[in-house]
């Protein structure tokens, strides 16, 4: 079985190159051979430790990665394959799992995925059963399972984050996402897309700080001004190309050969600069026709790598009024990250909201509170057909409903989320932390309004509890009790809380310094 990429990664010597490449809407023709043609040349470049093929980018339909990445896997070359969230519930999403370790592709790169886009008929429906650290979970869990089943190989699971967030609260919840999917079991780490030396570094900065020792890999890409502008625009969630950016890449393919030339050198710089920084080595993307750039890039990069420290201001495209979470001093240890300090005021309604429903949860809904037996006894007594109606009908649901556009799941998550419904607010339904997608706070999916990671931090940091979002991580929601009670599910330990939820176990272990 093929382990290059994992072996490449542990190996100090070795600066690792990733590349990836995105399959086409059909099963065969121009796109797919394209695809294969530059697997077969990296392969025989040999500089290139894995290909990672996307899963549906965009949330559009194209040839499955699964397919693609076997064939690829069959010619020797090393293949890393994207796993989003959006398309599958939990069950097709293990029985593919367990089809891709049946093929021997056991590197995954675990990701929410972006929202859905348009397939045949029209939009398609997003799933998102379970989130990303969820989804690291599962993979973990399959991989004892294929040990005890006489399979030696687990699993070798990473995971993406974006450091190129415009506000504190945004980059705050990347990075304790981040902490919850190493917990869970990432082995690597792969980052957005951006072009801000600065951010790059805060990446390596604020895993030193959290003790995380894992290899991360930052994105390079081969810009032209198709893809700037895709980007500019905010069309592509989670990356960052600023307008100064997009106005210099015009003007440098004014004319088509230099414009390539200087795509080319700008990738290889920022390699190189990735490369000081101490990164253990860089994701490739925009190859779409032929290898040869990837090799023209790599062979800049052994001329130039050694002088990275120069090409560091070329990289100094920040956003407007962007936070930075460390000042900028390469080489420092890094001291306590900058969050709190200028926080900009939360609105007095999310403060009183959050601590109405904050005391009331602590006072009905702690098994530890010393009422706790009391409302066992209370909700034994109304776990009954007629008094789980009343009870719900009656009381829960018009509250919830008045206070948190309730979804009536059965299986609440609020408490994870400063006391925001997961279910209602996040078209994502995610309750581990943000996904990349986030714009100046803005949802990806509803730009008309402020992602509810944005708005839980500025709860959690008012009460100063913004360790909150980096302890332990959330079981998926169970869907075996929608449209019942959550509060009787709660009382009767029937919800994703209860001690003996082996989720719940393995996520109550663990948590970062943030």
């Amino acid at each position: 079985m093929l382990r290059v990429f994992q072996s490449d990664l542990f190996e100090p010597r070795r600066f690792v190159v990733t590349l990836e490449l995105v399959p086409g809407r059909e099963a065969s023709g121009r796109a797919v051979d394209a695809v294969m043609g530059i697997a077969r040349d990296a392969f025989a470049d040999g500089r290139v430790s894995a290909v990672s093929i996307t899963d549906n980018p965009g949330g559009n339909p194209s040839l499955s990665p699964d397919v693609l990445g076997h064939e690829i896997f069959n010619i020797g070359m090393d293949v890393i394959v994207h796993f989003t969230c959006r398309d599958m519930n939990r069950v097709g999403m293990e029985s593919r799992a367990l089809q891709l370790a049946r093929m021997g592709m056991k590197n995954i790169l675990a990701l929410n995925g972006d929202y859905s886009g348009q397939g045949f008929g029209g939009q398609g429906a997003p799933v998102f059963d379970l989130d990303s650290v969820q989804l690291q979970i599962m993979l973990d869990f399959l991989s004892e399972r294929l040990a005890a089943a006489g399979d030696p190989d687990p699993f070798f699971a990473g995971c993406a984050v974006s450091p190129f967030k415009q506000t504190e609260a945004e980059c705050f919840a990347q990075y304790a996402k981040l902490c919850r999917k190493i917990r869970a079991g990432a082995k690597f780490v792969i980052t957005q897309l951006g072009y801000d030396a600065r951010k790059f570094y805060e990446l390596i900065q604020i895993q030193r700080y959290m003790g995380i020792e894992v290899p991360a890999l930052g994105s390079v890409y081969v810009l032209n001004p198709k893809s700037a502008g895709i980007m500019n625009s905010g069309r592509v969630p989670g990356t960052v190309v600023s307008d100064k950016l997009f106005q210099r890449v015009r003007h440098e393919w004014t004319d088509s050969k230099a414009g390539q030339a200087a795509a080319v050198e700008r990738a290889a710089r920022l390699a190189a600069v990735l490369k000081g920084l101490g990164y253990r080595g860089i994701h490739i993307g925009g190859i779409h026709r032929r290898f040869d750039t990837v090799g023209l890039i790599l062979d800049r990069l052994a001329q130039i790598q050694n002088d990275w420290l120069s090409f560091v201001s070329e990289f100094n495209f920040p956003q407007p009024d962007g936070f930075y979470a460390f000042a900028h001093e390469f080489g420092s240890e890094p001291g306590p990250p900058a969050f709190g300090r200028d926080t900009p005021p939360t609105h007095v309604r999310e403060i009183l909201l959050y601590a109405l429903l904050s005391k009331t949860h602590d006072a009905f809904f702690n098994h530890d509170h010393p009422l706790g037996p009391l409302f066992h006894r209370m909700a034994q007594r109304m776990d009954t057909n007629i008094g789980r109606q009343l009870l719900k009908e009656l009381v829960e649901d018009p509250a919830k409903q008045l206070l948190l556009h309730c979804q009536k799941c059965g299986d609440c998550g609020i408490q994870h989320v400063a006391f925001l419904c997961p279910e209602s607010q996040c078209p994502k339904h995610i309750r581990n932390g943000a996904c990349g997608g986030s714009r100046n706070g803005r949802c990806e999916v509803y730009p008309d309004r402020f992602c509810i990671w944005f708005r839980a931090y500025q709860r959690l940091h008012q009460a100063r509890r913004t360790k909150d979002m980096v302890k332990g991580c959330v079981p998926p929601r169970m869907w075996e009790l929608n449209q019942t009670s959550s509060w009787l599910n709660f009382h009767m330990q029937r919800d994703h809380q209860s001690s003996s939820n082996p989720i719940a176990l393995r996520c109550k272990a663990g948590e970062c310094k943030l």
